[in-house]
């Protein structure tokens, strides 16, 4: 079955194209932006400028094959792939909505979250339609599970988002709420603009792409947050129709090149909330990847196709907290409750309480030149 006939079927029940990812819902809508100011200053005329995608090989027959994620689509003249943004014509591949992303918003970064990166500063967040996942309980489907054609979209290009954030003076650019590999050229040049401008550069993904884009892309930015979803193929071939296998190779690559990141994992009552699972990522994150890792568990709430489902227990995240710290894992946080002493940053050496957060503000940072002001022990991260 492909893409399409898989979410009229089972998501979309003929319903969805009369919604846009600009309804009051969406972080990108129209309310959202005249909040911000940032409707203000884009313009919203000229759409859709297709650019030739990177990281495909043409075929016979005019057929193309996609290498930026493991899908690898094989796609016909005039067809899609997998995540809807990306085109063949005539032989050579176009990535769609180059420039016009359906979501443009001024966040806290610790919205997406990254607590080790800035702490209290602010990030632009842009995101195109489309997504090469089809997670059952995505909060962003409005954006994720519609194509570029469908969501209300504003033009700007990469000097344009690099500009603003620049004027504004935002610290970084987030590519962000629906998946960026599938905006990868987008992101890529945006980055770019972003360096040349001082801004920073932040990545929130599923991590789901190939190890070459990943190790081209990271070299252009300064941060990116992955959403490991589970610790087994049964979860990511059933909630969100994936593999495992290349996110942890991407957390490798990561690892491997020296940038920072955090993991997030949105812990769904019933699917991927017991000990054990949780005790097995953790002693693969200490393995592979070391202690410094922040490990964010988030809690689920019921949406998009898991209504059925109840919110995750806060017992159940603090339970799982803990099993990760007992495996070594000294920066464990919980998500989605605001005032959770775990939403806190603690020194994991004497113990006090470092970064003091409620919700998405940083009530109180007393690190001091990346180290714990008590015991001068080093704390991993990139500080302000």
């Amino acid at each position: 079955m492909d893409r399409r006939k898989f979410l009229e079927k089972s998501i979309l029940s003929g319903a969805a194209l009369g919604i846009s990812a600009a309804s009051p819902l969406a972080p990108g809508s129209a309310a959202a932006q005249k909040k911000t100011g940032v409707k203000d200053l884009i313009d919203q005329k000229h759409i859709f400028e297709a650019k030739e995608a990177q990281f495909y090989k043409k075929l016979e027959h005019g057929k193309i094959r996609c290498h930026i994620c493991p899908r690898k689509c094989e796609v016909d003249n005039m067809e899609r792939g997998f995540c809807g943004n990306r085109e063949n014509r005539d032989g050579t591949y176009y990535v769609l909505a180059y420039g016009n992303p359906c979501a443009a918003h001024i966040d806290p970064i610790e919205k997406k979250p990254f607590f080790h990166f800035l702490p209290g500063t602010q990030a632009f967040s842009i995101a195109t339609a489309g997504c090469n996942l089809v997670c059952k309980f995505c909060q962003n489907w409005q954006i994720s599970q519609f194509r570029p054609e469908q969501t209300e979209n504003i033009f700007l290009p990469p000097d344009k988002a690099a500009g603003i954030a620049k004027e504004r003076r935002i610290t970084s650019i987030a590519y962000t709420y629906a998946e960026p590999v599938v905006f990868y050229e987008y992101m890529y040049d945006t980055s770019i603009e972003a360096r040349r401008n001082g801004v920073k550069s932040v990545m929130v993904s599923a991590g789901f792409i190939n190890p070459d884009p990943m190790r081209k892309l990271v070299k252009k930015l300064d941060a990116v947050k992955i959403d490991l979803k589970a610790f087994t193929e049964k979860y990511y071939q059933e909630v969100c129709s994936a593999e495992l296998k290349p996110v942890l190779q991407t957390l490798e690559v990561l690892k491997d090149e020296k940038i920072w990141f955090e993991i997030v994992y949105l812990v769904v009552p019933t699917l991927n909330d017991s000990r054990e699972e949780v005790r097995n990522m953790s002693r693969w994150i200490m393995k592979t990847l070391g202690p410094d890792v922040p490990l964010h568990f988030s809690r689920f709430y019921p949406q998009y196709m898991l209504k059925n489902l109840p919110p995750t227990p806060v017992s159940t995240l603090e339970t799982l907290r803990k099993t990760a710290m007992d495996e070594g894992i000294d920066y464990v946080y919980i998500g989605n409750v605001p005032g959770n002493k775990a939403e806190s940053t603690y020194c994991p050496h004497c113990g006090k309480r470092l970064i003091y957060r409620i919700g998405y503000q940083v009530i109180e940072n007393k690190i001091k030149n990346g180290a714990c002001p008590y015991c001068r022990t080093k704390i991993p991260g990139v500080w302000i």
